[in-house]
């Protein structure tokens, strides 16, 4: 009897163990934002739960877009209504891999893995006429440009292609 009560166990425990963890694109914004930061850590602070979590907040000041909420949810913002950082400075500082620093901050906060990256257009290949007029804006958005008495379709569609030289330069893809 104790034979098999243990085998139940274990299955139940190899059960629970495959289901919360993170399948491949899972959590792709928090596996990212982690690298990313995990990176800029020197040795001295990566040691120091403290440190980890003040260099954090620095980090979370120039993000933008998906990575900026993501600092919302963690409390690496000053308008975070909430503050859970500590699920995130003590793994790092123990050298926990991002994916599994993920896993623990998606038990307590389910948002945190709902994000997503936007898809990537390429503006080579692309044709302006089939994207949507809220995808134009988007890309002047993200380009930080207006396009003043634009009403049509065709108005951003030429705003963006006087532009196209300007950025393209510098990016080939933008985010959609």
């Amino acid at each position: 009897m104790n034979a098999s009560m243990s085998l139940i166990l274990s299955v139940f425990l190899g059960i629970v163990c495959t289901v919360t963890a993170l399948k491949e694109g899972d959590c792709e914004v928090c596996v990212a934002v982690v690298d990313k930061f995990s990176q800029t850590l020197t040795a001295d602070i990566k040691s120091n739960p403290k440190k980890i979590e003040e260099k954090f907040r620095e980090f979370c000041k120039g993000t933008k877009s998906k990575e900026n909420r993501f600092c919302y949810y963690l409390g690496g913002l000053e308008e975070s209504a909430t503050g859970i950082l500590g699920e995130l400075s003590k793994p790092l500082s123990w050298s926990m891999p991002a994916d599994k620093i993920c896993e623990k901050l998606k038990k307590r906060d389910a948002q945190i893995c709902d994000l997503r990256f936007e898809k990537q257009i390429d503006l080579n290949t692309v044709n302006l006429k089939k994207l949507k007029v809220r995808d134009l804006k988007k890309i002047l958005n993200d380009w930080e440009e207006t396009c003043d008495g634009c009403i049509e379709k065709t108005d951003f569609i030429k705003r963006i292609e006087e532009l196209k030289p300007k950025y393209f330069s510098s990016s080939s893809k933008t985010e959609l």
